[in-house]
């Protein structure tokens, strides 16, 4: 239960820096990209930890799955509560540069600013560790310098599992938009996390860039390209699969016609249905001749 505890103490103070950062930046709203640099840090920050708990919870601390899948359910829906609009996710960002709806600017800020915060949560949580609070801790800092990749299958099948896992959390997304706060924070946290548990044995389903280089793209395995390919490039074909075309790069959409449907004005109708009475009259006005 100590290793649980600090674990929890770890959370609570990444989850107040994090709102400390949102609360301070009400008074300057030119500086919203801010908001996704803490979104990224306590969300890559604290899973982290979480993969701590996978990692050596089991054997060091007593800590089974069931408290893993628990703590990530919490980690998530608290970031979903806490940063409210700021996903914390670059790919969402690039979706709405790509759908016409961001200007070039705040997109490249704000995805600067979640790189630049997951790679302060990775250096965050290995001082954290460096502390060695307790033996899960101890042996984690010891893991530390070859850490374990969460990429466990080649590239083509990680390639095809993180694109099968973004394409089903985009239509799910697509349905939950317009829902309130109260339904879709929760089902979102639902979703991830079981998409995480199922896609643990293949690539973790990050389906988040800067989350995919705060975890796991510093371990030894794969180069820097192939995790590219796995945790970035899949989510560029999901995103195409999901729109089936991209509007800042094609004006027509690739994948799916789409059918026009013309609709005559009511005026249009009825002038027809005046010349169809005339055309009627002057024929029986014939007919009687």
């Amino acid at each position: 239960m100590a290793g649980l505890n600090a674990s929890l103490g770890y959370f609570v103070a990444v989850v107040i820096f994090t709102a400390s950062v949102k609360i301070l930046l009400r008074k300057w709203p030119r500086f919203s990209f801010v908001s996704e640099f803490a979104s990224s840090f306590m969300l890559v920050a604290c899973w982290l930890e979480v993969q701590t708990i996978v990692e050596v919870g089991a054997w060091a601390g007593g800590l089974g799955p069931d408290v893993t899948v628990t703590m990530l359910f919490v980690l998530l829906l608290t970031h979903g509560i806490i940063c409210g609009g700021a996903s914390g996710n670059p790919s969402l960002v690039v979706q709405t540069f790509l759908q016409l709806e961001a200007p070039v600017l705040p997109t490249v800020f704000a995805v600067a600013a979640q790189f630049v915060g997951a790679h302060l949560a990775l250096l965050a949580a290995g001082y954290y560790w460096s502390l060695e609070l307790t033996d899960m801790h101890m042996i984690k800092n010891l893991m530390s310098v070859s850490c374990s990749t969460s990429l466990l299958v080649p590239v083509s099948q990680g390639f095809f599992t993180e694109s099968a896992c973004a394409f089903i959390f985009h239509l799910i997304q697509l349905n939950l938009r317009r829902r309130s706060a109260l339904i879709r924070v929760p089902l979102t946290a639902v979703l991830l996390t079981f998409l995480s548990h199922t896609a643990r044995g293949y690539t973790s389903a990050f389906m988040n860039p800067s989350l995919a280089y705060g975890v796991t793209f510093h371990c030894p395995g794969f180069t820097l390209r192939e995790y590219a390919v796995v945790y970035w490039l899949s989510l560029t074909f999901a995103l195409l699969l999901y729109m089936g075309h991209i509007p800042r790069l094609f004006a027509r959409n690739l994948l799916y016609c789409q059918k026009t449907r013309f609709r005559v004005p009511k005026g249009d109708k009825a002038e027809k249905k005046k010349n169809s009475v005339r055309k009627m009259s002057s024929n029986r006005i014939t007919g009687h001749l």
